[in-house]
């Protein structure tokens, strides 16, 4: 497929009634491993971890050349779409999505951080120039951190806050609406209440129903951010100590395909 044609792909994953699972990812081994499942219908990178694996601290510390050539990587060595998550746009969206779409990848988060709307409408509104000055239709999943950031606010603030700043992100040609937070149904029906179905994205927390209720509630996508890495490091430390204990490797370890 063309580019433009895996983003389109990548916008009707999104669309279709059917609920994106995507399991975020942080280098090409991941990238690979997880591509090689059937499920897996596209592939979500996740900027904390990509950071981690280069040693920086979350929060836009990590030079977006590297990032860029993490992701670009990333989509060079898998043949399914691939949305990046590019944090705020690393001081200028727009160039950053130019970029990113330059180095193969079709969609991407970007977050918020709750600074004044009309500063957020016109990153998102950059955005998806981008996207259309390329001939791409770029899959933007515009994150609002109104949950994240707002966790000495009421319930009801942040939902609003999240509804108010997600219609103005569709507004200004979001594909969707990227809601982090650990909340429970009630929050997820009236963030599709308020946005619309196939609008809403969630992450996966403890709190957040399963994906096949949130299929049933219109929500269009979910995906699990740095905590796909966290298990998998957490599990090479449970490895390790085991073989230091005397353990050995189990029997049959398959390869990566």
């Amino acid at each position: 497929m063309t580019l433009a044609e895996t983003a389109a792909e990548l916008r009707r994953l999104h669309t279709d009634p059917e609920l994106l699972q995507v399991v975020n990812v942080w280098d090409v081994v991941s990238a690979k491993a997880v591509a090689a499942l059937h499920a897996t219908r596209a592939i979500a990178t996740a900027s904390h971890s990509i950071a981690a694996t280069f040693g920086y601290p979350d929060g836009e510390q990590i030079p977006v050349d590297l990032m860029l050539d993490m992701v670009g990587r990333i989509a060079a060595a898998v043949d399914v779409p691939v949305t990046a998550d590019l944090e705020a746009g690393y001081g200028d969206p727009g160039e950053t999505i130019r970029r990113a779409i330059g180095v193969g990848v079709v969609g991407a988060n970007l977050e918020d951080q709750l600074k004044p709307l009309a500063e957020s409408v016109a990153a998102v509104e950059a955005a998806v120039a981008a996207g259309e000055a390329e001939g791409v239709p770029f899959v933007l999943n515009a994150r609002t951190d109104a949950f994240l950031r707002g966790r000495d606010r009421e319930r009801d603030t942040n939902v609003a806050d999240a509804i108010e700043r997600g219609r103005a992100y569709l507004e200004a040609g979001a594909t969707c609406v990227f809601v982090p937070g650990n909340f429970g149904e009630d929050v997820v029906v009236e963030l599709v209440a308020g946005l619309g179905e196939q609008r809403v994205s969630l992450i996966g927390l403890p709190d957040v129903p399963t994906p096949t209720r949130l299929q049933e509630l219109g929500v269009a996508r979910l995906s699990y951010g740095p905590y796909s890495q966290r298990v998998v490091l957490a599990e090479l430390q449970d490895l390790a100590s085991y073989l230091y204990d005397g353990g050995v490797l189990p029997a049959g370890i398959r390869p990566l395909n």
